[in-house]
């Protein structure tokens, strides 16, 4: 089908929060209030933090403060996909943290298991399916790197196996594959929507007091508490959870560690029997390519495929705009590979298209930090895999606030901080020679530049 006719009636907005069921909004915050712990940002980050906080302490007395409504930045328009990972993948924390990947794949682990618990305890309708994740290879260059990450998953005691082109066609038919990896554990496909709603009707189940379209403008210190500005009365509290992703940040240190990259992605309407048949996806895993520039892609539990990625754009400036979230030339590039992959749903039509902002860093996972004398904690640059590790992330914030040593907060992934990014206008400069090299090696058998290497030599990185 042509691109442009699939997408012709598309709705411009994320199917996810399109849907019914999405809770009426909180109060704003009434006036002047005081709390044990204020939590800023109402995405997995804060709410999972203000979760956790009184599942610890069910006497402590937590706020949660959002800007607009629960959910509606990147945690209501990601792909769903909750990975045990909290590295962004194991060869990114292999080559990070070597002496310390056994330990951060128990991190990741548990917290999967605990996530799972989660929404059984507190009965959280978000689809949650325990189902892993096919990183499939449309090249054979990408297929080494997939043997390796295998083999060392494999010591790690990890449930990953190669396939060939047969078996991995077996599991989802596209004439694209050549062969791939099934990680039969590690990941678990979700609503991520519901999933923060479901957190939300769980934090205020356990008193904790929600206010949404309650934007936190300033957060400063006066000895005893932090006091947090809003345009509807200050907040005093004995300690701070920070948690607004690539927003302007409340920390002005967080400014050199952290670049808004867009992030696009697609819906189609449901499948016919019919047609989920002629693709298989029996077992209905989530799947990535391999590729530097990737897709993401599953099926809904309606049976529509999400398909997103491939694009990572970063506008000069790092600027941070609505109208970002559109872009007509990243969608039709997105339609046409769809149809790539699948030519058997060549008359599959689209009935969204969204995009949304992503916090990264130089290293591609989550950084950790304290301030305010650690009364206050943060943790930041997720990379697009934070369905998941945002959970982690809430516990080590809570540690961190506590001030008691454990386990997570010694670990080195928790006390190093990622390789900063320059100025402008050099960081701009960079991304997008980053980015134009990536794309290159995607061209040539994974090739990687002169650029890239040296970039890979740095620790600072640019994914896609």
């Amino acid at each position: 089908m042509d691109p442009l006719k699939a997408l012709a009636d598309a709705e411009r907005k994320p199917y996810w929060l399109d849907r019914p069921g999405r809770p009426e909004p909180s109060e704003r915050l009434p006036g002047p209030a005081r709390a044990d712990l204020a939590v800023v940002g109402g995405g997995f980050t804060g709410l999972w933090t203000a979760l956790l906080a009184k599942e610890r302490d069910p006497s402590a007395d937590v706020v949660l403060l959002e800007a607009r409504r629960a959910g509606w930045a990147a945690s209501g328009r990601n792909g769903g996909f909750c990975a045990a990972s909290l590295t962004h993948g194991l060869g990114n924390g292999l080559a990070r943290w070597p002496a310390e990947i056994s330990t951060l794949v128990r991190f990741g682990a548990q917290n999967l298991d605990e996530i799972g618990r989660t929404v059984a305890r507190y009965g959280i309708d978000c689809s949650f399916e325990r189902t892993g994740e096919l990183h499939v290879a449309t090249e054979p260059w990408q297929l080494d790197g997939l043997a390796e990450d295998t083999e060392v998953a494999r010591r790690l005691g990890l449930d990953l196996t190669m396939l060939d082109a047969g078996e991995v066609r077996a599991e989802v038919d596209s004439p694209t594959y050549v062969g791939g990896q099934w990680d039969r554990d590690g990941c678990a496909m979700l609503d991520p929507a519901r999933l923060a709603w479901g957190l939300r009707e769980a934090c205020l189940s356990l008193g904790v007091r929600v206010h949404e379209h309650t934007p936190v403008r300033s957060i400063t210190g006066d000895g005893a508490a932090l006091e947090l500005v809003t345009p509807h009365g200050t907040v005093r509290a004995g300690r701070v959870a920070l948690g607004t992703g690539v927003f302007p940040p409340l920390l002005g240190r967080l400014r050199n560690y952290l670049v808004p990259v867009y992030d696009y992605a697609l819906m189609t309407e449901p499948l016919t029997a019919g047609q989920l048949a002629a693709i298989g996806w029996r077992n209905r895993q989530g799947i990535g390519d391999s590729a530097n520039q990737f897709h993401y892609y599953r099926l809904t539990d309606d049976n529509r495929i999400l398909w997103g990625g491939y694009d990572a754009v970063y506008h000069n400036g790092g600027r941070v705009k609505e109208e970002y979230e559109q872009r007509d030339a990243t969608f039709t590039t997105l339609a046409r590979h769809f149809y790539a992959t699948f030519p058997q749903l060549a008359g599959v039509r689209f009935t969204h298209r969204w995009g949304g902002v992503i916090d990264t860093c130089s290293r591609f996972s989550a950084f950790f930090g304290t301030a305010h004398k650690g009364r206050l904690a943060y943790a930041v640059g997720y990379t697009g895999l934070g369905v998941g590790a945002t959970r982690f992330g809430a516990d080590v914030m809570l540690d961190l606030l506590s001030g008691e040593p454990t386990e997570r907060t010694g670990l080195r992934m928790v006390r190093e901080k990622p390789v900063p990014f320059p100025p402008e206008p050099v960081r701009s400069g960079v991304i997008q020679l980053t980015r134009r090299s990536i794309a290159r090696a995607d061209a040539h058998q994974g090739r990687r530049d002169l650029w890239l290497r040296t970039l890979d030599r740095l620790g600072l990185g640019f994914d896609s």
